[in-house]
């Protein structure tokens, strides 16, 4: 999913793209809680890996800036977490990142339309 966000032009996709990241964070999540659940362990590993571009601050990410600032924050949770064992925390750090990254959806989603950038819900695009 984040390589989706590695090639992405700034379009109107972008809320999908969130969307579609959100989902397989909560994915992440549930697998994770299951796992954990059964005696399993996160495999600890470190990363010092950016974002995505369009998912850094500086690179004009639309949206409101205290969503953006939960979803920094959701990743450097994530990025903690990954660095330990326990799959519960994985597990609550991804569900962080999905509510983060779902709730900048609506909200980009919201810009783009009133904008004109998506077209309003329930309207089709008319044939020139």
């Amino acid at each position: 999913m984040i390589q989706a966000h590695r090639l992405a032009p700034p379009d109107a996709g972008f809320s999908a793209r969130l969307a579609a990241l959100a989902a397989v964070s909560r994915e992440e999540a549930r697998v994770c809680r299951e796992a954990g659940e059964h005696g399993y362990s996160w495999p600890r590993h470190a990363t010092t890996e950016k974002p995505p571009y369009e998912l850094q601050a500086g690179s004009g990410r639309r949206g409101p800036e205290a969503l953006w600032q939960r979803f920094d924050a959701a990743v450097a949770e994530l990025n903690r977490a990954g660095g330990g064992t326990d799959l519960i925390e994985v597990a609550n750090a991804h569900e962080l990142l999905a509510d983060a990254a779902g709730a900048l959806a609506v909200e980009v989603a919201l810009e783009d339309r009133t904008s004109g950038l998506l077209i309003p819900e329930g309207q089709a695009r008319r044939s020139a």
